[in-house]
């Protein structure tokens, strides 16, 4: 398969996760909006912000930073994190009495099992271009 192509489908998970990072710093109110929550006040706000800015910031980094580094490994760090994010809401369902976020946990699993194979592909390249 060729390079570029296995690169670009590889950091698409990372474009989502980068607008909702950006998203954090300049409209905060519509990125909370979207994630189904209110935006708090005061030290809450500031938690709610750099905690989940971090998050997503964190995600997008180790996405495009595995992709440019031909390391699989980093996009297999990041489908971690957004598998415990599922896992937890879950958790949160089940033992705090928070509303099931299906669509959220899909969508989180979805992007689990496409940084997977995406980590696959970027080392099986990078091992196939060691190779030659």
């Amino acid at each position: 398969m060729n390079t570029t192509v296995v690169k670009i489908l590889a950091a698409i998970p990372g474009i989502p996760m980068l607008m909702n990072a950006i998203l954090f710093v300049v409209d905060p109110a519509k990125v909370t909006a979207d994630l189904g929550m209110p935006l708090l006040e005061g030290l809450g706000r500031s938690t709610q912000l750099a905690d989940l800015g971090a998050l997503f910031t964190f995600g997008a980094i180790l996405t495009f930073y595995g992709v440019f580094k031909s390391e699989g490994h980093y996009l297999r760090i990041g489908a971690f994190l957004l598998g415990l994010i599922a896992v937890l809401r879950v958790v949160a369902w089940a033992f705090n009495g928070a509303e099931l976020a299906t669509v959220l946990i899909i969508s989180e699993v979805v992007l689990v099992i496409w940084l997977m194979v995406g980590g696959v592909y970027l080392d099986k390249l990078k091992q196939a271009d060691g190779a030659e």
